[in-house]
């Protein structure tokens, strides 16, 4: 027999027994504890989420995006299945309102050595009247600016009749959209069906926010003119497109909507500053500005954005960790080879992370979400506290742990990649609902003081006398929930403020700003009759 021949399997046995024992074993014990974490893993993450959902659900408050979807409209009581408005979904650049004054020269028009930005003034319409010469004249270039301070009411009537010529030409198209108000709801596709959340379009919102432009430079210009009737008509459109957008789930919609809402504040300031305005006019303003509760809105829209974001989330999971940098973008931008190699390494992180991971994140995010906007509105008594959210916000670094470490490091250890990219509003969201809440309520108050003057030729020694004749309820200050600040001035004129976003009586005297946020009061007032 072969010796050789006999040794082999003894060998083979050797090696098998005492060389791959060993390191099948520890790695039997690998894969075993590896998948133990995965399950442990997935079911904490689990199991937490579903703890949170369920308490949430249990609140009324759905975390699922579509129920905060505006429920389908039907076509004929929807003001953007209207052909004109149904363009500005379908097609980018429309057409609509593209051709008049206001479109072609708004670029042109400065505000940058206004005075006192802390106080409202009158639309130049003065430096629009120049601009449009230069228009007839073909000699308006993009660089040109026009400013003057010609805020007079007898130079202002008489660039006001130029300024309504060179609105004109998109004369037609306002019609069609005055005509399509008439419908009483109004539903813009969302399309949250789609599956990559970014690419949930709402070109709707640049258009309604420029058809609101083109409407107060009118409405001023026809109160300029002595045609306040026509002003009114244009001012409860501008409400109403305001309006149209309300019900719409994402924060970036709200923010439109009170960009519309602050817009369509001056002309009723000009039409009071001139005393512009009827009796009968005064009381359906005063009725208009009364209904509004923007922090109950932002409530609203703030439960649709955190869903949204969710989504976003969700997406990142099927795509990629790396997807989520395109926050805030259209798309994804790595173009450099170190960019690609960013992106592979974050998203091999991704792919092989269990999927609790994505649920600690969902949670992590929602508790920071909520703790941030904790305690910092009373939805239902109509205030809101800006010393609440400066201290919230004063804690969110401690909250985000390790802030400044990479995404692959804050995902694996803190679970906190998409809380620190998706937090992306600060302090300015409660503040911008205080600010246009303050608008209503003063301009509502302003309108009663007005209906006042009217009955009496004075303005009253306090706001208690406008109740319940001129005005059914006193709205309180938003910020501090105290009445509003009033007090009759020499010129026999009023100021009327809230203590502003400071939370201080600074006895009238505003910030650098309309609505600043750091310093000065929230002031209505008028310039000295001229």
């Amino acid at each position: 027999m072969n010796p050789s021949a006999q040794e082999t399997p003894r060998t083979s046995r050797f090696f098998r027994r005492r060389w791959l024992r060993k390191p099948l074993f520890w790695l039997g014990a690998f894969v075993a504890l590896v998948v133990l974490y995965y399950a442990e893993e997935d079911w904490r993450g689990r199991r937490d989420w579903n703890r949170y959902r369920q308490e949430m659900e249990g609140r009324g408050i759905s975390l699922e995006f579509q129920a905060y979807v505006p429920k389908p409209v039907p076509a004929e009581e929807n003001f953007a299945e209207a052909p004109i408005v149904k363009s500005w979904v379908l097609n980018y650049g429309s057409g609509v309102l593209t051709n008049d004054l206001y479109t072609r020269a708004k670029n042109n028009i400065s505000t940058t050595n206004i005075a006192d930005k802390g106080h409202r003034h009158f639309v130049d319409l003065v430096a629009w009247q120049m601009a449009s010469v230069a228009l007839q004249n073909r000699s308006l270039k993009p660089d040109q600016r026009y400013e003057t301070d010609q805020s007079g009411l007898a130079a202002r009537a008489s660039a006001a009749l130029a300024v309504l010529e060179g609105l004109k030409p998109d004369e037609a198209d306002l019609a069609a959209i005055r005509m399509a108000s008439a419908r009483t709801n109004s539903g813009f596709p969302i399309h949250d069906d789609q599956e990559d959340p970014w690419q949930i379009l709402l070109p709707h919102l640049g258009e309604i926010t420029s058809a609101c432009g083109r409407l107060n430079l009118q409405a001023c210009a026809e109160l300029a003119a002595g045609q306040s009737e026509k002003a009114l008509a244009d001012e409860k459109l501008m409400l109403y497109l305001a309006d149209s957008i309300k019900l719409e789930p994402m924060v970036v919609c709200y923010l439109a909507r009170m960009s519309c809402f602050q817009t369509a504040a001056q002309p009723v300031w000009e039409g009071l500053a001139e005393r512009r305005w009827t009796e009968s006019q005064l009381q359906e303003l005063e009725q208009s500005f009364q209904h509004y509760a923007f922090p109950a809105d932002l409530d609203q829209a703030l439960q649709g954005e955190k869903t949204y974001k969710l989504r976003e989330l969700e997406y990142v999971k099927k795509k990629g960790l790396a997807s989520s940098h395109s926050v805030g973008q259209e798309k994804p931008a790595f173009t450099t080879f170190s960019d690609l190699l960013h992106q592979a390494s974050v998203n091999a992180v991704g792919r092989i992370a269990p999927a609790g991971w994505y649920d600690f994140e969902r949670l992590n995010y929602c508790v920071l979400f909520d703790a941030q906007m904790k305690g910092v509105m009373d939805v239902a008594a109509a205030r809101i506290f800006p010393a609440k959210l400066a201290s919230n916000y004063a804690e969110l670094p401690q909250r985000l742990k390790h802030e400044e470490w990479p995404t692959p490091l804050k995902f694996i250890v803190y679970h906190q990649a998409m809380a620190s990219l998706l937090m992306e509003y600060g302090t300015s969201l409660p503040m911008k609902a205080a600010a246009p809440q303050t608008a209503a309520n003063q301009a509502a108050i302003a309108c009663a003081l007005e209906r006042y003057r009217l009955a009496y030729g004075q303005f009253p020694e306090t706001l208690d006398a406008l109740t319940p004749r001129f005005i059914s309820r006193l709205p309180n200050d938003v910020i501090g929930g105290q009445p509003y600040k009033y007090r009759r001035t020499a010129d026999g004129q009023f100021i009327l403020y809230s203590v502003g976003w400071n939370e201080k009586d600074d006895g009238g005297v505003p910030g650098q700003r309309l609505f600043d946020e750091t310093e000065g009061d929230w002031v209505w007032d008028y310039p000295a009759q001229q």
